[in-house]
């Protein structure tokens, strides 16, 4: 067939599936419900090979999309930028966004497709853009999202009761922090260049018996302490010192909870050289002292 004329087509591919949430269940069961009106999902699918997709919304669709995929190419345009999609990767369209999305005709995508709505699904996509600076990103755990999005899709195939409801978008919180996180927390992703916020604290967390100075954590990510300072505070929400403070306060509560350590030990092991002073600080964190912290947890 000349390119020229080749159809393009929404759907209608080989091995093909989608649910499209009906619009009244999402009206009783998910808008009423407070457990899963937050994030919730309105269509869900999956097109294999879909040679000569192609899709045009000139003024976007009423809900945010997700689109993975696992072979193959494609390409999505978002605000006139261009995204090249291949295989392990994904990208989040923002609702009432124009876009256009379509399939490589050389190597067609294969691709599992979510449409979602929710109170706090704006936060989300705000979040990845100003992580990414963009709405594509990449992903490792293909396996574990594969299985995830099955096992949503089988729940929905079972009908719309609440309990299938409910579960089905608690699952999909995780679902979306597989994404919104992209390999942060993937156990197969600890060779992958971390940040300098993250290298700081892996520091921290193996020194967390020694009594760390800002100048000597900024030392071990090669920034100055003001520039450490600020990068660390706008990624983590705490200054750098704080930060430790409340790795060790951490560590204390496991030691008050499972040892018989005394407390001026448990200071001393987390490199307090004052029994005082980490009384005060861990009084500060917990809202209570070492020594109620101990005695309410033990009963």
């Amino acid at each position: 067939m000349n390119p020229e004329t080749t159809i393009k087509k929404q759907e209608g591919f080989q091995g093909q599936k989608a649910i499209i949430l009906p619009r009244s269940v999402l009206a009783t069961l998910i808008k009423n419900n407070d457990i899963v009106s937050p994030l919730y999902i309105t269509d869900i699918g999956y097109y294999p090979k879909a040679k000569h997709h192609f899709r045009e919304r000139k003024h976007g669709a009423d809900q945010h999309i997700l689109i993975y995929c696992i072979k193959g190419n494609g390409r999505v345009t978002i605000h006139n930028t261009s995204h090249e999609i291949g295989s392990g990767e994904f990208v989040l369209i923002p609702a009432k966004t124009p876009h256009v999305y379509e399939a490589d005709d050389q190597d067609p995508w294969t691709i599992h497709w979510i449409h979602f709505k929710g109170s706090v699904s704006n936060s989300i996509i705000d979040t990845f853009e100003k992580q990414t600076d963009s709405y594509k990103g990449s992903i490792l755990a293909s396996e574990k999202i594969v299985n995830l999005f099955d096992e949503m899709y089988h729940q929905l195939e079972r009908g719309y009761s609440i309990d299938n409801v409910a579960y089905t978008n608690m699952c999909f919180w995780h679902f979306m922090t597989l994404f919104l996180f992209n390999n942060k927390f993937n156990a197969s992703a600890e060779s992958l260049e971390k940040d300098p916020s993250d290298l700081a604290i892996d520091y921290m967390s193996k020194h967390i018996d020694k009594a760390l100075t800002l100048e000597e954590v900024a030392r071990q990510v090669n920034f100055s302490t003001s520039h450490f300072s600020s990068l660390f505070k706008k990624k983590t929400g705490h200054a750098p010192m704080e930060y430790f403070n409340h790795l060790k306060i951490q560590k204390a509560c496991q030691y008050l909870l499972f040892t018989s350590l005394r407390i001026k030990e448990v200071a001393q092991g987390l490199g307090f050289e004052d029994p005082y002073y980490f009384s005060r600080l861990f009084t500060k964190v917990m809202g209570v002292s070492p020594a109620l912290y101990r005695e309410k947890r033990s009963h």
